[in-house]
C-alpha cells in the first residue's frame, strides 16, 4: 500500500471541507484551545528518553 504523501493529505482535508465537514464547523464554534491544558495533564506522555 502506498503511503499518503503531503498534497495527498491536502487534498482530502480540502475535499472534506467542500463537503462541509463538521468538525471545522464545531470548531468555529467550541474552542478547542481551552481544553490543551487539561488534556496535556490527562495525557501526560513520556518525552520517550527512558525507553520502553
Amino acid at each position: 500500500m502506498k503511503q499518503a504523501g503531503v498534497f495527498d493529505v491536502e487534498e482530502r482535508l480540502a475535499r472534506l471541507s467542500e463537503l462541509g465537514d463538521q468538525l471545522e464547523a464545531f470548531s468555529r464554534i467550541v474552542d478547542f484551545e481551552a481544553f490543551r491544558p487539561d488534556l496535556e495533564k490527562a495525557l501526560a506522555y513520556s518525552d520517550g528518553s527512558k525507553g520502553g
